[in-house]
């Protein structure tokens, strides 16, 4: 069986040492050293500051747009994972669907200006797969609208575009460390701030609003990361250099054995100025009557694809879908990501590449 994703596991040993630590200290939660040491292990690796871990990314996402004050309006992308748009909701914003650039499939810049009005407060836009936004072009749009901007940077661990880490776009980028990501604390996620006013608010948030053992500064959850899940984090951060190394080499065999064999398969445009994270391998087929037959024909062999990601946001049944987003709806119902992990031999990826092939020849 072939699925499209593998959590990476660090050796049993290495996991097994910090577990040690936390019961001969018997320090579970509540800031303990390790979710210190992790906080600042991410921030050298990426090579920003003002993370705070948190419990995971959905839980990254709602204390983001607490922090940046957002409400009324909120532009966001109909091509994501639900947390994006549950999120704003959850948080009791009003998202407002922008269509997608056709390349890239991240929030096109000319849709999105003209869908701002007086009561738009802010951007939540998806680095999708790990490919970045028009960042440029966005945040000079909030700008002359004075707006804010997070971005979903779930997918984007460790990616920086024009020598920049992707987090330190926006007012604040949101990560995710779910077991599905190449970067994981089995379940977790993180927050950059660009001020350390928003961190500040972030972090006091995600405490009950504490401000000293017996002293509150304001309103806050309980949204504090485990020892546990920070041991993982540690014990997996020093293989992530490796993990985008060898999902490269899969990344490059697909799209090389596909070109070659003229399958009818398009990819999306990863711009120039890109280090990229290889986090997905999505593909784009020729027409939406191709997809679930070529999901069935896969899943028949053993492979188990995933529709990443469909259908579109603008139809959960708890918003309000005002205009149509032809892009986001046309590549929603023709995308599918291929199994792509670590761990994925040659005999696998041939098996996929095969099965491709037989598909599109009948």
């Amino acid at each position: 069986m072939i699925r499209v994703t593998r959590s990476f596991l660090p050796p049993l040993e290495d996991y097994l040492r910090y577990v040690r630590e936390i019961w001969d200290r018997n320090h579970l939660t509540n800031d303990g050293p390790l979710l210190k040491e992790l906080e600042r292990s991410i921030e050298n690796f990426i090579g920003a500051r003002s993370l705070s871990l948190v419990t995971n990314g959905t839980l990254a996402l709602q204390l983001g747009i607490r922090a940046l004050e957002l409400k009324g309006k909120v532009l966001t992308t109909p091509f994501s994972y639900v947390a994006s748009t549950s999120s704003l909701v959850w948080e009791n914003c009003q998202p407002q669907f922008v269509d997608i650039d056709s390349r890239r499939w991240t929030l096109d810049p000319a849709a999105l200006e003209d869908a701002i009005d007086d009561e738009t407060t802010g951007i939540l836009a998806t680095h999708v797969y790990g490919i970045p936004c028009h960042v440029e072009e966005l945040e000079t749009i909030a700008r002359k609208h004075n707006l804010k901007i997070i971005y979903d940077a779930a997918h984007a661990f460790g990616v920086k575009f024009r020598g920049k880490p992707i987090v330190q776009y926006g007012e604040i980028s949101t990560l995710s460390f779910h077991a599905t990501k190449l970067f994981h604390t089995v379940e977790g996620g993180g927050i950059f701030c660009k001020t350390d006013v928003l961190h500040q608010k972030v972090r006091s948030f995600r405490n009950f609003g504490h401000r000293g053992y017996d002293d509150f500064d304001g309103l806050g959850i309980n949204a504090k990361m485990s020892e546990i899940h920070a041991a993982m984090g540690l014990c997996n951060l020093p293989h992530v250099e490796k993990i985008i190394s060898e999902r490269k080499t899969l990344f490059d065999s697909y799209k090389y054995e596909i070109e070659e064999m003229s399958l009818p398969l398009q990819f999306p445009e990863i711009p120039q100025g890109t280090e990229y994270n290889y986090a997905y391998f999505p593909v784009l087929l020729p027409r939406a009557t191709d997809t679930l037959p070529l999901k069935s024909h896969l899943e028949a062999k053993g492979i188990f694809p995933r529709r990443y990601f469909f259908p579109t946001l603008d139809k959960l049944p708890y918003v309000q879908t005002l205009k149509h987003c032809k892009n986001a709806e046309e590549i929603s119902s023709r995308v599918l990501c291929l199994p792509l992990f670590n761990g994925m031999t040659e005999n696998d990826l041939s098996t996929v590449l095969k099965a491709l092939s037989e598909f599109f020849k009948k």
